[in-house]
């Protein structure tokens, strides 16, 4: 099959008016897009380029972030797509004498105690992140899938997260407040 080039997919998605979209019409064109990748039709939501996902994370409403959170499956693609590209954006050279573990929460959505769970470590100045490394944790990080995507996509001010609360920190706390400085996050359009 063959696959539809990613500038041809971040076009698309950046003409996409998601203002107009309600919520549910939101979740149904990820969806639709989630499901051409998965039957290999050449268009997914995983040949978004990361400057693309972080504008469709800035210009989507709180409410569409919400959707997407409570989705099971959406939420664990668009994890997913920010933990495998985090080492593509990790700067060693400020984290090149720290070594940390950290294991991230978010919350299924459904108010049964669920938890979609990531590990990302640091450590000999590179990054490896993934649903689960293994590695017992320095710091756990529990926020909202919303909130995350939008402070990992640098469409959050990451300081106010913790201060207001929305970001709970379990074990040490100097890794947690560090940890997006080890990051060459996207710019908000």
């Amino acid at each position: 099959m063959r696959h539809v080039s990613s500038d041809v997919i971040d076009a698309l998605a950046r003409r996409i008016d998601l203002g107009k979209l309600s919520p549910d019409q939101f979740i149904s064109v990820l969806e639709t897009l989630h499901m051409l990748g998965k039957v290999e039709a050449g268009v997914e939501l995983r040949g978004l380029s990361t400057e693309t996902l972080a504008d469709v994370v800035r210009r989507a409403s709180k409410e569409q972030l919400k959707a997407v959170a409570a989705h099971p499956e959406l939420r664990r693609v668009f994890l997913e797509e920010i933990f495998s590209r985090m080492s593509d954006h990790f700067l060693p050279e400020k984290a090149k004498y720290s070594s940390v573990v950290v294991t991230w929460r978010f919350s299924d959505g459904d108010g049964d105690g669920g938890f979609d769970r990531f590990q990302t470590v640091i450590e000999d100045g590179l990054c490896a992140s993934g649903a689960d490394l293994g590695r017992e944790p320095d710091t756990t990080i529990t926020v909202a899938a919303d909130d995350f995507f939008r402070m990992a996509t640098g469409n959050a001010a990451v300081a106010a997260m913790f201060v207001t609360g929305k970001v709970r920190v379990k074990g040490e706390y100097a890794p947690a407040v560090r940890f997006s400085s080890y990051f060459d996050l996207p710019k908000p359009g």
